[in-house]
Parts: C-alpha cells; sequence; structure tokens
C-alpha cells in the first residue's frame, strides 16, 4: 500500500512538472529525470512544438542525434518552419558535415531573423569550410543581434587564431564576460582540428579545460587528439575522467575501447619508422608495409626537398571498425587511410574485400599528407594536400591512382564540379552523397593539370606559399598568373576534352554494357566480342566488376582464342583493375603462353592488392624461383609459411630450397627440420637433409 501512494505521489508530481523543471535537471545533468518531465510535458501538451524541439536539444546534448531528429521532425509536423526545430536539425546536420545543415540554418534565420545561434552556425560552418571572411561576415551579423554573444567573439578570436594572430583582443572580451568560458578555446580546438593543425588544436582543448574543468566535451576531444598523435597514456587518463563524470558519448567509449585492443598490436621500429600491426598478421605484413614505407620516405623526402624531423607511424587495422574510430568526427575521409601529422592510420587489406582496396597506393596518398603538413607546418587547403596526394598515386605508378569513375562521369555531366577557390567544401560539407569522391578526383585532376601546364616545381611552389598562409586565390594569381576564375575555366575545358568521349557517349556506354552482360550470360561469345567492339572505346577506364574487359576476355577464352584473352587482361591490369581472379587468370594464361617472367609481375601487382593470399605466395615464390629472383622468392614462401598453410610441410621445404639456393645453409637446415617435424616422411625433405649433411661433412 505504502508503495502504491508513493507511485501515486511521485506521478502526481510529475504531472505538476514544468519547462522551468526540466531545465533545471538538464542543468544539472540529471539526464534521466530532465528526460521524465520533458516525455510529461509532451504527453500533456501534444500539441506545443516547443517543448519537443526542448526535448530534442536534451537529446542532441546527451548524445543521441537520432532521436533528437525525430523529435524537430515531430515538432516541424506541429508547426512548419518553427525556427528551433530548423535549427535543431542544422546542428544534427553540422555535426555530421552535411551540407544541407547551410540550408537549415538559413531556413531557422528566415522563420526568426534574430536567431543567433543559427546565425553563428552559419559562421562556424563557413570557417569549417575556410571562408573565413564569410564567418566573420556571419559572426558580426550574430553580435548585431545580440552583442555578448560569445560563441560569435569566439569565430572572431578563432579567426585570428587560425591566421596566427595570437593577440587577438576578442579572447579578452569572452573572459570579461565570462571568464570560465572555456568553450571558447573548445570552439577554436575544434577549427584548429578540422584544419588538420592537431597539435595547435591540442593546446586549446588544454586552455579550454584548465578554465573551465568539467568541459567534458573538451576533454574528450583533447584524448580523442592525443591519441592520433600517439600519445596513449595520456589519452586515456581523459577519456576515463570523462567516463567517470557520466560524459559516454561514443567517440569517447569506442576510442577507450580501440585502446584497449591495442595489446592485440605489435610495433617494430627503425630509425624512420614506426609500423603497428595486430598479432594475427604481422608476420605477413611487415615485410611488404616495411619496404614499402622505405621506398616511399625515400621518394618523397627527394620529390619534396625536405626532411622528416622524426619518425612516422603507420597503425594498420585489420578491423574497419577500428580504424572507424580512430577517424570519428573527421570531415571528407575517403575511409581508407587517414594522417594525424606523423602518425597514418589505415585499413588493413584483410579488412575489406578482396580487389576492393589498393593498401599501397592508400600508405602513398596518406605519406604524402605527411611531408606536405610537415613542410608548411599544417597550412595548406585541404583541396591541394588531396589532390597533390592523388596525384603522387598516379605517379608512383600509373594503375594505382583513380580513375574516371561512374560518379565523376555524373557530375561532370551535370556541372557539378566546384571552384577551386571553394572547392574545400566539396570535402567538409558535401551537397550529394558523392561529393567528397569526386572532390578527390576534381583536386587530384586540377594538381595533374598544374604539373602539365606549369611543371612539377610549380606545385612545390604553391605548397609553400600556403605555408605562409596565403589563401588560394592569393596563391593562384602570385603562381599561374591569373585569377582563379580564369584558371577554372582553362582547367574546365581541359578536362571537358579529356573526358568528352566518356561524357557524351556514357548513355550509349551504360546501355550497350547491359546488351553486352545479358549476351555474355547467354553464351553468346561471338555477339559478345562484335558489339564490344561498338563502345569498347568509349569508356576505357571502367575496369570496376563486370567491365568489358573481363566480358571480352571470357569470350576470347570460350572461343579459344587466348592472345586475345592475353590482351584484354593485360588492358585491364595496365588501366588499373584489381580483381584478385582476374589477375590470377592472366598470369595463368601467360605462364601457358611461355612468359613467365610477365605471369611473376601479373601477381607480384596483386601483392599491393590482396596480400592475405597463401595461394598467390606460392605461385609467386614458385614463379621467381624459376626465374633465379631468390630473394623474391624466400620472401613470398615466408608469406606462405606467416599465413599458417594448409601443407605447412611442403612450405616449409619449399622456403628450404631458395635458402640453400642463396647459400644460406643454416636456415635452410632449420626449414628441412621443420618440415620433417611436421611430416616425418616427406621424401623431398629427407632428401634435401642428407644432401645438406654431405655437403657439411665434405667441407
Amino acid at each position: 500500500m505504502k508503495g502504491l501512494c508513493a507511485a501515486v505521489i511521485c506521478l502526481a508530481a510529475l504531472h505538476g512538472q514544468t519547462l522551468e523543471r526540466a531545465e533545471a535537471l538538464w542543468k544539472a545533468h540529471d539526464y534521466q529525470g530532465a528526460n521524465a518531465v520533458f516525455r510529461e510535458l509532451v504527453k500533456t501538451h501534444p500539441d506545443n512544438p516547443d517543448y519537443r524541439v526542448r526535448w530534442g536539444r536534451l537529446f542532441l546534448d546527451h548524445f543521441q542525434p537520432n532521436d533528437a531528429a525525430q523529435l524537430f521532425q515531430e515538432a516541424l509536423a506541429i508547426k512548419k518552419d518553427h525556427p528551433g526545430a530548423l535549427l535543431g536539425l542544422a546542428l544534427v546536420a553540422a555535426d555530421d558535415f552535411e551540407g544541407r545543415a547551410v540550408e537549415l540554418a538559413e531556413q531557422a534565420l528566415a522563420a526568426d531573423p534574430k536567431l543567433v545561434e543559427a546565425r553563428v552556425l552559419l559562421a562556424r560552418l563557413a570557417l569549417e569550410d575556410s571562408d573565413s571572411d564569410r564567418a566573420v561576415e556571419e559572426a558580426n551579423q550574430a553580435l548585431k543581434i545580440s552583442p555578448s554573444a560569445l560563441d560569435a567573439m569566439a569565430i572572431h578570436a578563432s579567426v585570428d587564431w587560425l591566421g596566427d594572430k595570437t593577440d587577438t583582443p576578442w579572447i579578452g572580451r569572452i573572459l570579461a564576460e565570462d571568464p570560465h568560458y572555456g568553450h571558447a578555446y573548445e570552439l577554436a580546438g575544434h577549427f584548429f582540428v578540422i584544419n588538420r593543425r592537431y597539435e595547435e588544436g591540442i593546446a586549446y582543448y588544454r586552455k579550454a579545460v584548465a578554465i573551465q574543468p568539467d568541459l567534458w566535451t573538451a576533454h574528450s576531444q583533447l584524448g580523442i587528439n592525443l591519441m592520433r598523435l600517439g600519445y596513449e597514456q595520456e589519452a586515456r587518463s581523459e577519456l576515463e575522467e570523462c567516463w567517470r563524470n557520466g560524459y559516454q558519448d561514443d567517440a569517447t567509449k569506442n576510442t577507450l575501447t580501440l585502446l584497449d585492443s591495442y595489446k592485440n598490436f605489435v610495433t617494430y621500429r627503425t630509425d624512420t619508422t614506426i609500423l603497428k600491426l595486430h598479432k594475427k598478421e604481422a608476420e605477413l605484413l611487415r615485410p611488404y608495409f616495411e619496404a614499402e614505407m622505405k621506398r616511399a620516405l625515400a621518394t618523397y623526402e627527394k620529390k619534396y626537398g625536405f626532411k622528416l624531423d622524426r619518425p612516422v607511424q603507420l597503425e594498420v587495422y585489420p578491423d574497419h571498425e577500428d580504424f572507424a574510430v580512430r577517424t570519428l568526427g573527421m570531415p571528407g575521409l575517403g575511409a581508407l587511410g587517414v594522417t594525424f601529422g606523423y602518425v597514418v592510420a589505415m585499413d588493413s587489406p584483410s579488412g575489406r574485400r578482396p580487389g576492393d582496396f589498393h593498401w599501397a597506393s592508400t600508405m602513398w596518398h596518406e605519406f604524402s599528407h605527411v611531408y606536405v603538413l610537415a613542410a608548411t607546418h599544417h597550412r595548406v587547403p585541404r583541396w591541394f594536400t588531396e589532390g597533390l596526394a592523388v596525384y603522387e598515386e598516379t605517379a608512383v605508378s600509373p594503375d594505382w591512382g583513380d580513375r574516371l569513375d561512374p560518379h565523376v562521369v555524373e557530375a561532370i555531366r551535370q556541372k557539378k564540379l566546384l571552384p577551386v577557390a571553394e572547392l574545400d567544401r566539396g570535402f567538409v560539407h558535401p551537397t550529394y552523397p558523392t561529393q567528397v569522391v569526386v572532390s578527390y578526383f576534381q583536386a587530384g585532376r586540377i594538381c595533374g593539370f598544374i604539373a602539365r601546364q606549369w611543371g612539377y616545381d610549380k606545385l612545390l611552389a604553391m605548397m609553400h606559399d600556403f605555408g605562409a598562409n596565403a589563401t588560394t586565390p592569393q596563391v593562384i594569381e602570385k603562381e599561374l598568373g591569373m585569377r582563379p576564375e580564369e584558371f577554372d575555366g582553362k582547367f574546365l575545358a581541359a578536362l571537358d576534352a579529356e573526358t568528352k568521349t566518356v561524357v557524351d557517349g556514357f548513355d550509349e556506354w551504360k546501355k550497350g554494357m547491359k546488351e553486352v552482360t545479358t549476351l555474355a550470360r547467354a553464351g553468346e561469345n561471338d555477339e559478345v566480342i562484335r558489339k564490344s567492339e561498338t563502345i569498347s572505346k568509349i569508356y576505357p577506364d571502367y575496369v570496376e566488376a563486370g567491365s568489358l574487359y573481363e566480358l571480352r576476355a571470357n569470350a576470347f577464352l570460350a572461343l579459344d582464342d587466348k592472345p586475345d584473352a592475353i590482351e584484354e587482361l593485360e588492358h585491364y591490369a595496365r588501366i588499373g583493375g584489381r580483381s584478385p581472379e582476374t589477375l590470377k587468370k592472366l598470369a595463368e594464361l601467360e605462364v601457358e603462353a611461355g612468359r613467365p617472367a610477365d605471369a611473376a609481375a601479373t601477381l607480384n601487382r596483386l601483392n599491393y592488392i590482396d596480400p592475405v593470399d597463401v595461394d598467390l605466395h606460392r605461385r609467386l615464390g614458385d614463379l621467381w624461383f624459376a626465374q633465379n629472383n631468390i630473394e623474391g622468392a624466400i620472401r613470398e614462401y615466408q608469406a606462405v609459411l606467416a599465413w599458417k598453410p594448409v601443407d605447412p610441410a611442403a612450405a616449409h621445404f619449399n622456403l628450404a630450397k631458395a635458402l640453400r639456393r642463396a647459400n644460406r645453409t643454416d636456415e635452410a637446415r632449420d626449414q628441412v627440420l621443420l618440415a620433417l617435424e611436421t611430416a616425418p616422411g616427406y621424401r623431398p625433405a629427407q632428401q634435401m637433409l642428407l644432401e645438406l649433411s654431405q655437403s657439411e661433412q665434405g667441407k
């Protein structure tokens, strides 16, 4: 009976709750209590959109954006153009770096021109796009509405700090209003991180928590960014403090989980590199990654004329979700690799579907960032550093770099490419789903265009101009002698000429591909070859699944025309085709045609795409052994053993053969003994052990 009375009293009290009570509980970080009051307010006042908006903001503050968005949408259903609901949706979109955040914020201002927070959000979005002029303009508009708008002042301060003006008057005005307003420094930290100036961002997050110790959002970002630079112990301390104090958003939780997983990694160090690999694949991947790291560093040091002052750390994640945690909250990522100064994180080839990922191309792309960011002190626009890195991929090998994919073709057709002065926006706040991909392509082609027309040294000059805090328009005018608008015209004219055939014939190509695919499924091989001739010249860059090269090669093979099949597949490989099965088929045909060296080159191409393939390493080891490339054979046979082969005795024996050929007799004996330990009756190993013993006795 007492329990029932208590429940009745509690329910009565809840019915009597007010918005003021909900706000007070929220301010006290009693999210459950505030949530209960808001739920009752909405239940008893279903036609009041304001309660839903404030409840949504509670969810947004408590890192539940999907629930928040649902409440904002419900508020708009009650009252169209509700400014608070539109602002709420803009905030959700902004946190995900969605381009529609600007449109939603502008709609909120149209509904309420005095909505200061919407004006400040527009300033923040502009500064994220590196448009400091518009950011200042929007911040000024906010201050006209409310002269004490602290976040508008923080935008001004951030613009000054980003421009290396350390004596900005704006922080004094902010602290005069509120000496403990840590969010001003936190906001600055956000902009520095967005601009990949991580060490400076960390410094501002430290200032934020120094004057506002309970600002857990800043503590969390401090921890995450310390981790990004490799300061794992201090990062854990910050994140655990957040957790203990109830700040348990996904970024904090997942980063702590990732830190716990580091016990499963091993680290290899040289004077210039630090390589971090998961234990389960470290033995297999280490030789390939270390060799490519060494080659990339030597190449870039020479190209950029710049020597790094510390080792580069490369972290390779077999679980894509772990890599995703590493990059959480970063805009414009291709989701393959990311660079944090001297620390690079990337997917492992084992973490993606074979053929989807060229790990070496990704690694070279990210190492270009290491050099460019270091050489410019991280003062370089995103479009330039991404464009230069894309250009460098293709410079290593023509089949490595980005190709003209269908998304880009459509963007060119629909005139969606951005002006060079605004290209950063395509990475940070995309307005359509594929705009980040399109922006990578456009930036890469711009750098290629500059290198062809003005020379590679001009790209280096531009890099150093950016390092001196020059803007894109200033750099274009200084180095290329024209206004950005004129450059856009010249670049687009060159790109249109280069892509005209595929852009104009894209619909014809798509229709033809459907017809050829249907003919292939029906086994109409002569018709596949005849029909494909008419469309094969339209879009030669297409090497994804079901490419014309594969369809034609299969048709030629069905007609017992192996030379033409080989020609098709070799063209596929040169363009950048990456299907492991298709490339292995090409290697088989090359062996049959008496071209073992070409077959070895084809299989070696796969080491950069899918090294987690025992069959690949065994076949390549055999080819290289037969061609007397003994060091190559040793590496491949060691890779077979590293991945726990089905027939370990044969694997040990193959390695022993190669070691013996290299006059590494003691190591060869060890491998023979391991083969016999696995299979005591293995005759080839018995014979080799006897020969090795006789050789020793004959000395």
